[in-house]
């Protein structure tokens, strides 16, 4: 039994007459919550304006909301900030078994006197959410579809994933998995784009879509995706940390798991042809800037600069390489499972900070290889004594294992890996932080490595 309600006072569809009703009610509780919780992109910075882009009752007594926050600083500076994508359950009472996704009650407006909750910790909203995807079709603005041989059973018992990510996954029994994306960019995800043209051309290491839903107002966007879920598998990271722990080696893990990562970046360049030669002179332009603004948010990264900067000197000044083409944008030992002694690779979304058409464009193979060595690196430094040997051997048997299926040797590249994977600790660097300031010192580490030897 719930207690539910239904919102007959709300608009069914997005309408820009109704947006600014529901705010009365939200806008406070949600200037307060958006900052708690581990997807919002602006921790550091409050949420000075909060308005309604879109609002869906999407089936009774859940809402479906993308708002922007806005952060700027009211003193003149232009606004800044950043799309949400909000589900929320509204009760008539506050319920006990909810109370981790309790948000808050409104005291005014259209909602006035009903509790609101984040709906993703809603069985009941779940459920209903995954009964949309089931059966496609329209919800104002919203649009839900699947592939055409999907056949998605009902009833299937959902569970929100509590691991930190930029997103929210719910698990449909051991059967799915949805993510639902928070930080919204206008124009199509490259987490429903890229695995749906894998799946076309035969790539088994890529979980394919089954369904998905996303928005036309205010922009097209993809909102969530859904595929099957590996109920036996586990991801790289736990297995590399459980091979430390046990005093495993993990060499023969990583060289299978570097032939992996080659066959998807083989598929990538034959399911979107447009691969071109790599302009290092940009990119490592393009790198500099992200230094200097690392440099400035971090002051422990100013010694290093020269070191850093003539990486990426080196790579500017660099005449070979593989062509840029797709690639996955975000790759370390988290974006990969094993299941039935197999790699699977999964999470194409790229780094959400970045812009969308950025994550979307033609970048080095190389990139990637470079994420799945610092993560080597960063499992090693998780237990005391660090083992730097075991890191060694594991980043050696990856790039073998990726040169015997891709023809090329990373290790043969090595402005091109030197670039790359200074330019990912840079990024490490700030992420840690902002966000986990304990970890600051694994990539500061490499940082201090990459520039004084050279990688």
């Amino acid at each position: 039994m719930t207690n539910t309600v239904d919102l007959p006072r709300l608009p069914g569809r997005s309408t820009a007459a109704g947006l600014d009703r529901p705010l009365a009610s939200l806008g406070g509780m949600l200037r307060d919550w958006l900052p708690r919780q581990r997807w919002f992109a602006g921790k550091d910075r409050p949420v000075t304006e909060l308005s309604v882009l879109s609002l869906t009752e999407l089936f009774p007594g859940s809402l479906h909301l993308l708002v922007h926050a806005d952060h700027s600083d009211g003193g003149g500076s232009s606004p800044s900030g950043d799309c949400y994508q909000l589900l929320l359950s509204v009760r008539e009472q506050r319920t006990p078994r909810l109370e981790r996704a309790y948000i808050g009650r409104a005291e005014e407006g259209p909602l006035a006197g009903l509790a609101v909750y984040d709906a993703l910790h809603d069985p009941d909203a779940a459920r209903m959410l995954l009964e949309r995807l089931r059966m496609p079709g329209t919800a104002g603005p919203l649009h839900f579809e699947a592939a055409p041989d999907a056949r998605i059973p009902g009833g299937l018992a959902p569970r929100l994933l509590d691991a930190e990510q930029s997103n929210s996954s719910l698990v449909y029994g051991d059967s799915y998995i949805l993510k639902v994306f928070r930080r919204i960019q206008p124009g199509i995800n490259p987490d429903l784009e890229v695995p749906g043209a894998l799946a076309a051309q035969g790539c088994a290491r890529v979980p394919a879509p089954v369904a998905w839903f996303r928005t036309t107002e205010p922009s097209p966007a993809t909102l969530g995706v859904l595929q099957p879920f590996l109920p036996d598998a586990a991801d790289g990271w736990t297995l590399a940390l459980r091979a430390l722990a046990q005093g495993d080696d993990f060499a023969t893990e990583a060289h299978e798991l570097g032939r992996a990562t080659a066959e998807v970046h083989l598929a990538l360049a034959a399911a979107f042809p447009s691969a071109v030669r790599d302009e290092h002179g940009r990119t490592a332009e393009a790198m500099s800037v992200r230094l200097a603004a690392a440099a400035h948010a971090v002051p422990a990264l100013r010694p290093f600069v020269p070191g850093l900067r003539g990486a990426f000197d080196a790579l500017a000044s660099c005449a070979a390489g593989p062509l840029a083409q797709r690639v996955h944008g975000d790759l370390h030992l988290g974006q990969v499972l094993r299941a039935d002694r197999e790699w699977f690779v999964i999470d194409f979304e790229g780094e959400p900070s970045r812009p969308l058409a950025e994550r979307r464009g033609n970048q080095s193979p190389v990139r990637d290889v470079a994420g799945m060595l610092r993560s080597f690196d960063y499992a090693a430094r998780q237990r005391r004594p660090w083992r730097p040997e075991w890191a060694s051997r594991c980043r050696e048997a990856y790039c073998a294992g990726y040169a015997a299926r891709a023809g090329w040797d990373p290790r043969k590249k090595h402005a091109l890996l030197r670039a790359h994977e200074t330019d990912r600790a840079v990024y490490e660097v700030v992420y840690e932080a902002r966000h986990r300031p304990a970890w600051l010192p694994v990539p500061m580490a490499a940082i201090e490595r990459l520039a004084r030897w050279g990688g």
